[in-house]
């Protein structure tokens, strides 16, 4: 089939749980025949022509926090129309209200629907009451609705009467490496908390460096990611912490390898989501996660994390205090994290069953 991803901000994923996803569904595809086409905006994709097999298709967006990606999803609309796809499939609920147009020329869509992109205070009343709209047209307009989750599938099934279909996302099993570059950041393997993925309200990044700072640790606390366009969150946050957090901005490839194997622990408080990558990632390198428990969180970790109540930071104060005194708690949670991940989120089984919505069945 030729397939055309639309939605996200390109590939290969540098930031982004939408991207990463992105990157594994398509190469994997790619691997089995497919033509993927994958849209991108250039100052995010560097490269030019194809990645691992999948064809890059660059376009120009208007970045700006509002119109980034509505514009850059309407001109790849517009684009794809001429491109003769099998199936376009969108991704996030603001670009799925696009997904209708394809179906003119005889092409199945799909839209995925990687959260309530609404909730969490990331955007302005305006951009939030507009993102909410676009929950009718993503179970209405495209071919096939499909969720991360099964709290979304409850409440998209239960709110619009439509049958969607879950999907979760997957991870790769993480190879445990030799932290041997990370003391340019001060720290050393087992010597810190870990938190990675965007530094935002919704990811409750305030709520975790209050409550280390109340927990009983002499630990620190890495901080790898960025604000993206919310600067001001970015300089609240180091408004609140002291020596002890450290800032890392946006780091992938083996520099965060090296941060993942060499944490003591994960901390994941988020006040809102949809399926975490970061979280399944962390379990996936057989840490020990501390995560809020929101359903999102809780449908993922099972048994195999310890959680706090959402939002609370005296609650994920005492946790973080508990686990930094017992080292055999926090290994015992790590194997079990592992053992979860390899049992239900495997990346090749998540493609086996796209494949069967983007033939229709």
């Amino acid at each position: 089939m030729r397939i055309a991803m639309i939605g996200q901000k390109g590939i290969p994923a540098s930031y982004g749980g939408i991207e990463k996803h992105v990157e594994e569904i398509s190469t994997l595809l790619s691997q089995r025949g497919h033509e993927v086409f994958v849209y991108c905006r250039p100052y995010y994709t560097k490269i030019d022509g194809e990645f691992k097999g999948v064809k890059l298709v660059k376009l120009p967006s208007i970045k700006t926090r509002h119109l980034d990606c509505a514009s850059h999803t309407l001109i790849s609309t517009a684009h794809v129309l001429s491109m003769k796809m099998d199936v376009v499939h969108y991704h996030a609920l603001g670009p799925s209200s696009l997904s209708f147009v394809p179906r003119v020329t005889g092409a199945r869509t799909v839209a995925t629907i990687h959260g309530l992109d609404w909730r969490g205070g990331k955007w302005g009343k305006l951009a939030a009451w507009i993102l909410r709209r676009c929950e009718y047209a993503a179970c209405h307009f495209p071919s096939t609705t499909v969720v991360v989750s099964k709290t979304l599938k409850t409440y998209f099934e239960k709110k619009y009467r439509r049958q969607v279909v879950y999907i979760p996302n997957g991870v790769h099993i993480g190879r445990i490496v030799e932290p041997r570059n990370i003391g340019k950041f001060g720290i050393a393997k087992d010597d810190y908390y870990l938190f990675v993925g965007r530094l935002g309200a919704e990811k409750g990044c305030h709520i975790l460096i209050k409550a280390f700072l109340k927990a009983e640790t002499k630990r620190k606390l890495v901080m790898v990611g960025s604000p993206h366009l919310n600067l001001a969150y970015g300089d609240y946050l180091r408004s609140l912490a002291n020596e002890r957090v450290i800032f890392t901005g946006a780091i992938y490839g083996d520099l965060l390898k090296e941060l993942w194997s060499g944490a003591y622990a994960v901390v994941h408080p988020s006040l809102t989501e949809g399926m975490s990558l970061s979280l399944l990632e962390a379990m996936a390198y057989a840490k020990c996660v501390i995560a809020s428990d929101i359903p999102e969180n809780l449908e993922v970790t099972g048994n195999a994390a310890l959680t706090f109540k959402v939002g609370d930071v005296e609650d994920l104060a005492r946790v973080i205090s508990d686990v930094d005194s017992n080292p055999s708690l926090c290994e015992e949670v790590g194997r079990r994290a592992l053992e979860r991940v390899k049992e239900a989120f495997d990346w090749n089984r998540i493609v086996d069953s796209l494949e069967k919505v983007y033939s229709g069945q």
